[in-house]
């Protein structure tokens, strides 16, 4: 197998030629399915995966059954960093919430990879930075902005992270993944549907404009993307270049002031959904 194979995720793309003559013939394709749990709170990590087509939701799950997602993966990295950060368990679950595909590694061959020092080593280090800039700007996010925000902030991140143009998830577990019940969900996608930024029909989404996106999202996305393109940009070369943002109107913030973070609108409120309907995310480039 050639390393054109693995180009699908970004992490195994860069793998120096000694590197994948090491790991290549360890890495295993495999199906992950909408809901599968990749590993639970506290159990061994056995297995790293590097997702291609799959997206995969890190959560923190709550005594009482309730789980909130921290962080997800996508073609951009890989799961289980906890591994060679020197731990062997982990405090999260990790579950697939965009079916699709990835490659799976025995965490051994990893670990010997890791503490060989080579590129990877330092490709993992600088991955790992990214993804906790990613968990406490969640946490930020989800403190400080509207429903609204944070969909449009977790919109923008799946065109990031996936290789398809089409995405299936519950209202449920979007709930979980933003912080919100399912209604919230519901009226925000209206929110948006009426700016002209999504058409919604019989539970599709269609993002219409990703500018349009741009300019209603929160400050988040943008320190999250502009992090990750500065840890991963190749050492030999430039940084990739910032996104220039288009100016906006006044009337339209993208932080949510003190004012409405004590006093949120009514039609903001998160509550519950009345059905568990599926809505399937369609995106066009």
């Amino acid at each position: 197998m050639n390393n054109a194979a693995f180009s699908q995720n970004r992490l195994l793309a860069t793998l120096s030629e000694a590197e994948f003559e090491r790991l290549s013939p360890h890495l295993e394709l495999v199906c992950l399915a909408h809901g599968d749990v990749l590993y639970q709170c506290g159990g061994q990590l056995t297995h790293i995966y590097f997702p291609t087509t799959s997206i995969v939701s890190i959560q923190y799950e709550l005594e009482d059954g309730g789980a909130s997602e921290i962080a997800s993966v996508g073609n951009e990295g890989l799961l289980g960093v906890s591994l060679f950060m020197g731990g062997a368990t982990t405090p999260n679950r990790a579950v697939v919430h965009s079916a699709g595909y990835g490659y799976r590694l025995w965490a051994s061959h990893l670990l010997e990879e890791f503490h060989r020092k080579g590129p990877l080593f330092d490709r993992l280090l600088r991955y790992t930075q990214g993804l906790m800039t990613q968990m406490s700007q969640t946490a930020v996010c989800n403190s400080h902005h509207s429903t609204t925000q944070r969909l449009c902030r977790w919109l923008l991140q799946t065109l990031d992270h996936s290789n398809t143009s089409e995405l299936v998830v519950t209202q449920e577990a979007l709930g979980t993944i933003l912080g919100v019940r399912r209604e919230g969900i519901t009226e925000a996608a209206r929110r948006l549907q009426a700016l002209g930024l999504i058409s919604c029909r019989r539970g599709r989404i269609r993002v219409l404009t990703r500018v349009g996106l741009e300019q209603q999202v929160c400050e988040c996305y943008e320190v999250m993307r502009k992090e990750s393109a500065r840890l991963m940009a190749p050492q030999s070369a430039p940084a990739i270049p910032l996104r220039v943002w288009l100016p906006r109107s006044e009337a339209v913030s993208r932080r949510t002031g003190p004012g409405e973070r004590r006093n949120p609108p009514a039609h903001d409120a998160d509550d519950a959904a009345s059905n568990d309907a599926q809505a399937i995310i369609i995106f066009t480039r």
